[in-house]
């Protein structure tokens, strides 16, 4: 399957206007705004799934675990053209299918309702396993996950999983904003470098850095890709 994400409505310099566009209480802005720029880069350059193959067997899938902070997440679908921005200045409200947290069954191409810390990476690990199942080797799958939810101890059992059972197809994007409560021992990295994935640290800022990390080589292992993030002001 070829990259056959669409073109921006926007653009990246767009993402102000989009996100301001969402206002009312519960926004949790930096848990957003500390996605922004890897989900940007994801969804325009990097991950083969379009509005209109949100259900094509062979798209790539992607996991947003981090999910109590969807402001970014859901400018940039509007931006791809997954949803119309005009739904944006509803987020939150009563009869908006915009909620504080995604649902999988109201907003197009999202694929799981989160916002419960520690499910998006064991879930991205079932979905690998079962593109596995049933012989789709093109897919890939992404996840992307919080420093703090490294606290839960459902991903660390999946991670250990991961790596042993070469899931190659299965990308983990670790936004680092050193919210974690628990510090560990090499930082990030090393513990998934230690249960056998391909791991790259970048600047969660820098868009051709993070591209580069997302399209490295990273043959018979899972690639987790930590993306060290400042708060933006």
């Amino acid at each position: 399957m070829t990259n056959t994400t669409a073109a921006p409505a926007g653009g990246y310099r767009d993402m102000n206007r989009l996100m301001g566009l969402m206002t009312g209480d519960e926004k949790h802005g930096p848990a957003a705004t500390s996605t922004l720029d890897a989900l940007w880069v994801l969804y325009d350059r990097v991950l083969r799934v379009t509005p209109g193959t949100v259900d094509a067997p062979d798209r790539d899938r992607f996991l947003l675990s981090k999910g109590h902070g969807p402001m970014a997440y859901y400018a940039v679908l509007a931006a791809h053209g997954f949803f119309d921005e005009e739904l944006l200045p509803g987020f939150g409200a009563y009869d908006s299918p915009l909620g504080h947290h995604p649902d999988r069954t109201l907003v197009p191409g999202v694929e799981i309702g989160s916002g419960s810390l520690g499910h998006g990476l064991p879930l991205a690990v079932g979905t690998a396993l079962g593109l596995r199942a049933r012989g789709l080797t093109d897919p890939r799958v992404w996840v992307l996950i919080g420093d703090a939810e490294l606290d839960e101890g459902s991903n660390h059992e999946a991670l250990a999983y991961a790596g042993p059972a070469g899931l190659e197809r299965l990308h983990t994007v670790v936004i680092d904003n050193a919210s974690a409560s628990y510090g560990r021992p090499g930082g990030i990295a090393a513990r998934f470098e230690t249960a056998g994935w391909s791991v790259d640290s970048v600047d969660g800022r820098d868009h051709e850095a993070l591209y580069a990390a997302f399209t490295a080589p990273h043959t018979g292992r899972p690639r987790a890709v930590i993306a060290r993030v400042a708060p933006k002001h």
